[in-house]
């Protein structure tokens, strides 16, 4: 529908800002590539959507240069750069219909004809049968739409999106997610969103940027990102992580560690940090890569895993899975995420129970850093 070539990468030098004695942002180099989905990602106060807000002209920064391919942008006003903003309140016209809140930008730049571009967009977003209606009439996901419709019929080089699903419910936010992704790949302009919800940058971004404490924590592929979290924010704010801390008793390509007096094996290739014999390394592995049996069954497990005995603390079925908590001498706590294949009755709380795992699918984070960092709690999530 567009020039894929057209306007170039977004890129952020040295970018901060400053709030009084109050750091937003600190200093960050980014560069989001020309037609590609990029997330924003992080808890409350991370400084995502002040950093969106700089693309967009709406905060100045304290230091550094936006640019948008070859252009600086950095001093211009919104209304000079080729951007456009969808926010999470869709801020639609009440008294216009939705043919009229799409053409708005249109008509303000002097446009006469307007109905062609308006069709198109309104087959865009698959609303055509609701030109007439006003806001007011279409549901939250719908109103959400024609606010993307009346961003991108600018034809900006970048569209901003704050938290653009956060006021939907978890149903209707799934949906949106899709069709989010649908329309930007139709399009092939530069989406540019921002989240706080794991999943909805997993689900639609190419490339997801972890902020934490108005730093760039990590950045890669969502797949790259969960299966190789480079620190423990990571680990833990993607997803659910088991930790384990564990001393390094052999550092070889396959490295072999001691918790508790158990013995775990994980691939060098996985860990973040150089494992050193004698040091300290935290040993990561998500739950639905552990496998639980009970006690008596130990002898079914094959050769090479690694195992650890516990005893079954809590558990709760949630339809495609039974989520258990497991406390043992290596850890308190293990998660352990089991489908609901075929159900041994006897793994019910306080019963005896080994968990194993392919040592592959095991990541080594420094020791050094706070074992819970990126938990969120129910205060932050709110």
């Amino acid at each position: 529908m567009t020039d894929k070539t057209a306007g170039g990468d977004v890129r952020l030098a040295g970018i901060s800002k400053h709030y009084g004695t109050f750091t937003a942002v600190h200093p960050l180099d980014l560069t989001i590539p020309q037609g590609s989905f990029f997330a924003l990602l992080g808890a409350s106060g991370c400084g995502k959507t002040t950093t969106l807000r700089m693309i967009a002209g709406l905060e100045e920064p304290s230091t550094g240069t936006v640019s948008l391919g070859d252009r600086e942008v950095t001093d211009l006003p919104p209304y000079k750069r080729p951007v456009n903003t969808v926010f999470q309140s869709y801020a639609l016209f009440p008294h216009l219909n939705i043919f009229e809140n799409i053409a708005f930008g249109l008509r303000r730049r002097g446009i006469k004809s307007v109905k062609k571009q308006v069709d198109d967009m309104l087959e865009l977003v698959q609303l055509g049968q609701f030109a007439q209606r006003k806001p007011h009439q279409l549901s939250g996901g719908q109103q959400q739409r024609v606010a993307v419709a009346r961003a991108l019929i600018n034809h900006p080089q970048v569209l901003l999106l704050d938290e653009p699903l956060g006021a939907l419910d978890l149903k209707l936010r799934r949906q949106m997610q899709l069709e989010l992704k649908r329309i930007q790949t139709e399009v092939g302009i530069t989406f540019v969103h921002v989240t706080h919800d794991q999943e909805e940058a997993m689900t639609m971004a190419d490339t997801v940027a972890v902020m934490n404490g108005g730093r760039v924590e990590q950045l890669g592929a969502p797949a790259e990102l969960y299966e190789n979290p480079g620190t423990t924010f990571v680990a833990n704010f993607l997803g659910t992580s088991n930790l384990i801390e564990a001393t390094v008793e052999a550092a070889g390509a396959q490295v072999v560690v001691s918790a508790s007096g158990t013995r775990l094996q994980l691939p060098a290739a996985r860990c973040s940090t150089t494992p050193v014999t004698g040091g300290k390394l935290l040993v990561g592995v998500r739950p639905e890569k552990i496998s639980l049996v009970h006690a008596d069954e130990e002898h079914t497990i094959g050769p090479g895993r690694n195992k650890v005995s516990g005893r079954i603390a809590a558990s709760s079925f949630i339809g495609v899975s039974t989520q258990y908590v497991v406390d043992s001498r290596v850890c308190p706590g293990l998660e352990v995420y089991a489908q609901n294949i075929e159900r041994d009755t006897r793994l019910v709380p306080g019963a005896e129970v080994v968990l194993h795992w392919n040592p592959e699918h095991s990541f080594g984070l420094d020791a050094a850093q706070a074992i819970d960092a990126g938990i969120e709690t129910v205060e932050e999530g709110a």
